[in-house]
């Protein structure tokens, strides 16, 4: 007979992973994908929410990764020496944009925000370090989805793509283009599709054996992002990310 403990463990489990692929998660959505009870499902997100590994949001009243999950997540990346490395590169091209740069690296179809630095103009945008997005709603994950090959970036979102802002990408074709976009020029935007009123510009990060092993991001109000400046931006982008890249094994 199966241990009721053991099981429960393993349902545990499968809510991370269930999170790893969506991002955020509802009582309805465990409740259906684990093929348990609601009662169960909110017992099980109820019980990693006081543990730190969940915080459930009073506003959509969706449960997304807590401080231990991040902690833990942020842990195992600081062991490839990721932020270190990069960490002086963010400060100077935080310091010579004026603008708020993050590092981001993919986690499955969701992206996490690993490191950034703040600019020092009057209006920013601020540093998301810790937080867990859809890849596809950001720069830096559409910089990492595009590194993917189509059938795996399709079989990321079995149920169809989260709609975030009004600008977001939800339509699987649409996205396509968009990564296809992004392989021939080298780079992302994302005009207010994580963030209404907030546009980014990223470029992946490379290793010595040209892997993208994160993206390289900068963030401002949607009103700063002009098109006459992407050029110059993606330029500063690209130059950094390769400082990284040659800092990296």
């Amino acid at each position: 007979m199966p241990d009721p403990a053991i099981e429960s463990v393993d349902k545990a489990l499968q809510v991370l992973l269930l999170l790893r692929r969506r991002g955020q998660l509802r009582v309805t959505e465990v409740s259906d994908d684990l093929g348990v009870a609601r009662s169960t499902a909110h017992r099980l997100l109820s019980t990693l929410t006081s543990r730190g590994f969940l915080i459930r949001d009073p506003l959509t009243r969706a449960y997304r990764s807590g401080r231990v999950l991040i902690e833990i997540g942020l842990a195992s990346v600081e062991g490839l020496d990721i932020r270190p490395q990069a960490r002086p590169y963010l400060e100077a091209l935080s310091a010579r944009l004026h603008e708020t740069v993050n590092l981001v690296v993919l986690e499955g179809s969701s992206c996490r925000f690993l490191d950034g630095v703040a600019g020092d103009r009057t209006l920013l945008t601020r540093v998301r370090t810790g937080t867990l997005l859809p890849a596809h709603t950001t720069s830096g994950g559409k910089v990492l989805l595009a590194e993917l090959p189509p059938d795996h970036v399709r079989a990321l979102y079995p149920h169809g793509l989260p709609k975030i802002t009004e600008h977001t990408i939800t339509d699987r074709e649409r996205l396509r283009a968009e990564l296809d976009r992004v392989r021939e020029q080298g780079y992302a935007v994302n005009f207010g599709e994580s963030e209404p009123g907030i546009s980014a510009l990223a470029v992946p990060v490379r290793d010595r054996r040209a892997s993208a092993v994160a993206a390289l991001a900068v963030s401002m109000p949607s009103l700063r992002m002009r098109p006459a400046d992407v050029a110059d931006l993606v330029a500063a982008l690209r130059d950094t990310a390769a400082e990284i890249g040659r800092e990296l094994p």
